[in-house]
């Protein structure tokens, strides 16, 4: 959201939801680290005055948030409107402001999240340096949000995802470019001056992974999983890794809505 207007933003989400029929679910987030020394002054925007650039991406999804919800956000033109009310952006889609999460780094931008009523997207990196399992850790980040979002009050039930790479070893191909696992070691490191965690990837034979998934606390605090897969090695190779990634997730007693596909 550093690089995003808020107005086009909100305009483009009502829009595609429209067009979707409301089955539209975005996921947003202050951005990783970046490449270019304050790329996001080259898309026209820049911190206020003693601010950094997490904080204007949270300004800028407050502002796209009102927007979304319909509030009013500029004076009518007095020769051209008999309304006094501030406009809102058009067109509105009445529910999409209820499907859009936000991507957390930690338990206090989880809570920030609940506060301003959005889901929470987990990733596989938390900005943390506790000793305890990845996992663990971002159980404690659901937690977090799940107290948060009770005493904020929303009343629509928020999408809280994980995110987590899957490699189910079920070919020659498959063994042949990610070996037979385990891969799923957590570990750390420094981004931007401040410790953080990772969770591995799950990598082994279907029947292996749903043993080791099954004890997976933060998959377990969730209602959506995201997985990642290998784009490079193509669409069949991704197609047979989907395929087995399903059938483990029905293994382990999820539905379609919890692996965020939908049934033919």
């Amino acid at each position: 959201m550093r690089y995003e207007s808020p107005l086009y933003f909100a305009e483009q989400a009502a829009s595609l939801d429209l067009i979707a029929g409301g089955r539209v679910h975005l996921g947003i987030g202050r951005g990783s680290p970046e490449a270019a020394d304050r790329g996001y002054q080259h898309f026209g925007h820049a911190p206020a005055p003693g601010k950094e650039a997490g904080e204007m991406a949270r300004e800028h999804t407050r502002q796209a948030l009102a927007a979304v919800r319909g509030v009013g956000i500029a004076a009518p033109n007095p020769e051209q409107s008999i309304t006094r009310d501030l406009l809102p952006v058009s067109p509105q889609s009445p529910t999409v402001h209820e499907r859009i999460s936000w991507g957390a780094g930690n338990r206090d931008t989880a809570v920030w999240a609940a506060e301003n009523g959005m889901g929470l997207m987990s990733s596989t990196v938390i900005i943390d340096d506790a000793v305890t399992s990845f996992s663990a850790l971002q159980a404690e980040q659901i937690d977090a949000f799940t107290n948060a979002w009770r005493s904020y009050g929303w009343p629509w039930r928020p999408r809280i995802t994980v995110i987590r790479s899957i490699v189910p070893i079920v070919d020659d191909e498959s063994r042949f470019y990610f070996g037979t696992g385990p891969e799923d070691r957590d570990g750390a490191g420094i981004l931007d001056g401040t410790a953080f965690r990772y969770g591995g990837s799950y990598i082994g034979s279907p029947e292996d992974l749903v043993n080791r998934l099954r004890d997976d606390v933060a998959l377990a605090a969730a209602d959506t999983v995201l997985v990642t897969i290998p784009s490079q090695l193509g669409v069949d190779f991704n197609t047979r890794q989907l395929a087995a990634v399903h059938a483990i997730g029905r293994e382990l007693g999820w539905n379609d809505e919890k692996t965020g596909q939908e049934t033919p």
